[in-house]
C-alpha cells in the first residue's frame, strides 16, 4: 500500500503558549525559521522484539537538521488529532510500517535548538515508544534518507559518549531515557497528566 502524506503546505501546526496551552494554528511550512514559535510535536522510538531501535537519517531536503542521524520518527499532531494518533500516522507515512503498543514515556519533554544558519526548533515534544513486527521499512524519501536497526544499549552508549552524532533533541532524549533503565520494554509509562495542555484531549 502506498501512503500519500499531506503536503507541508496543508498541514497545520498547534502553536502553544508559555504554559503549554494551545493558542492558535499555523501552516507547517510557515513555522520553522529564525523566530520559530513554541509549538506541539512528538518524538518516537520504534523497537522490534529484540529491543533493537530503528535509527533513521533525516532526508537531505529537510529544512531542519537535514541529513542528521536521529530517532525513529518525529512529527506534529494535526489540530483535531491526539498525539498517539499522530505518532501512528507519521510512522506509517515516513517509515511505511504499522505501529502498536504506542506508550508515552517522557510526557513533559521540551527543547529549543538552533542550527548554524539560524533556523530554530522550539517544541513541546512528548516522547513515545512504539513496537512493530515489520522488519523492513518502506521509507518516504522526502522524510528519511536511510534507516537501520541497532541494539538500544549500543545506540544509547554511543550517543552518551559522543561517538555517535545525532540531532540535538535525540541526544537530550537519550540522556533522559537512559535514566529509566537499560530495557525499553520495562520503562514506566509516563503520566498523561504531565502532557502539555495543548496535547490533552
Amino acid at each position: 500500500m502506498t501512503v500519500h502524506p499531506h503536503p507541508a503546505s496543508s498541514q497545520m501546526i498547534v502553536l502553544c503558549g508559555e504554559n503549554g496551552e494551545a493558542i492558535g494554528y499555523r501552516p507547517k511550512n510557515r513555522v520553522h525559521h529564525r523566530s520559530t514559535p513554541l509549538h506541539l510535536a512528538f518524538s518516537s522510538y520504534v523497537f522490534d522484539d529484540r529491543a533493537h531501535l530503528l535509527v533513521t537519517r533525516r532526508a537531505h531536503s529537510k529544512k531542519t537538521w537535514p541529513g542528521v542521524l536521529t530517532n525513529s520518527c518525529c512529527g506534529h499532531p494535526q489540530p483535531t488529532e491526539s498525539l498517539t494518533e499522530a505518532v501512528q500516522r507519521r510512522i506509517r507515512e515516513e517509515l511505511g510500517i504499522t505501529a502498536y503498543d504506542t506508550t508515552l514515556v517522557l510526557p513533559s519533554f521540551s527543547y529549543r535548538a538552533e542550527m548554524t544558519n539560524g533556523i530554530v526548533e522550539n517544541e513541546l515534544c512528548p516522547v513515545y515508544t512504539v513496537h512493530t513486527s515489520t522488519i523492513t521499512p518502506h521509507l518516504n524519501p522526502d522524510e528519511v534518507s536511510e534507516a537501520a536497526w541497532m541494539p538500544w544499549t549500543d545506540f544509547a552508549a554511543h550517543v552518551l559518549d559522543g561517538t555517535l552524532a545525532v540531532s540535538p533533541w535525540c541526544k537530550c532524549q537519550v540522556e533522559q531515557l537512559s535514566l529509566l533503565g537499560p530495557t525499553p520494554a520495562a520503562w514506566p509509562t509516563g503520566d498523561p497528566n504531565q502532557l502539555p495542555h495543548a496535547a490533552i484531549r
